[in-house]
């Protein structure tokens, strides 16, 4: 029962708690920027290119064939233009989340500087010190 109970601490915590939360918002976000991207960024990018699609790209390594057996041999090909795309709809999405996050932490900062106090005005010397200093200059006249 003692490791049940560990785990069960171990998940409870709010940090595991919120990173969880956080994850599934994370998703949820991660498919309304893909969406942004394949729906409304990159056909806007294929109409500034010329309608460019960097899929169609390959390098083709060995032709398909057809064996002795009469089945067909697919080509053996290197996608370079899938990995580019790919690149390019990462970049995309880092953007998108790097300016959300941008965004979240500019406004969570006026909301910190809003609710920060005025800082008090500096307080004078106490009694105790007016006193010294009154008896340290009364030493000095005392001297000449």
């Amino acid at each position: 029962m003692s490791l049940l109970k560990e785990f069960k601490e171990f998940a409870m915590r709010g940090n595991v708690v919120d990173m969880a939360v956080g994850v599934i918002i994370g998703g949820a976000f991660g498919k309304i920027v893909t969406s942004l991207v394949n729906d409304v960024i990159m056909p806007t990018i294929g109409v500034l290119t010329g309608g460019v699609n960097f899929t169609e790209y390959a390098f083709t390594l060995k032709e398909a064939t057809v064996d002795a057996a009469g089945a067909e041999v697919p080509a053996v090909v290197i996608s370079w233009g899938v990995f580019v795309q790919t690149i390019v709809d990462f970049l995309i999405v880092a953007f998108c989340i790097f300016m959300a996050i941008k965004v979240m932490n500019k406004l969570s900062r006026k909301k910190e500087e809003a609710a920060a106090p005025e800082p008090a005005a500096p307080a004078g010397p106490t009694q105790e010190e007016l006193l010294g200093e009154i008896r340290d200059l009364l030493k000095e006249q005392a001297k000449k």
